[in-house]
């Protein structure tokens, strides 16, 4: 068991490790999962810098719905690029092993988080989170 979970986890850190599974998927289709991957990063690299932008930018905003807002994108942005390389990885295996692509419901996670986050922005301005 500890094996296998190993196995799973070089899987991660080696792409050498997943081009010996299976058989070698039509080009195209590898890089358009290496475009996929490096939109993923592109949006944790967005939210990170808007983590930094609430935090330093937004100082007349109460310290609390700063600081919360601040490291709930800096989280988010954190986890959108870990969610990048995971992604990455279960679509490339799944070409290779001939099987349907794996569905996620970490687009829906990273709606609702922003949509979320840009509400109570909102509102703290609006109703009064400036000191």
């Amino acid at each position: 068991m500890a094996g296998r979970a190993w196995s799973s986890v070089l899987m991660y850190l080696s792409p050498r490790r997943v081009q010996r599974e299976g058989t070698t998927p039509d080009y195209r289709f590898s890089l358009a999962n290496e475009r996929t991957f490096l939109a993923w990063v592109r949006t944790g690299l967005a939210l990170l810098a808007g983590g930094i932008a609430v935090d330093q930018f937004l100082t007349e905003l109460a310290p609390g719905v700063r600081v919360t807002v601040a490291v709930a994108l800096l989280a988010t942005g954190a986890l959108c690029t870990l969610h990048a390389v995971r992604h990455w990885v279960r679509c490339e295996l799944a070409m290779r092993r001939d099987r349907d692509l794996p569905s996620s419901r970490f687009p829906l996670l990273l709606g609702l988080t922003a949509g979320t986050l840009g509400t109570v922005l909102a509102v703290a301005i609006v109703v009064g989170g400036l000191r």
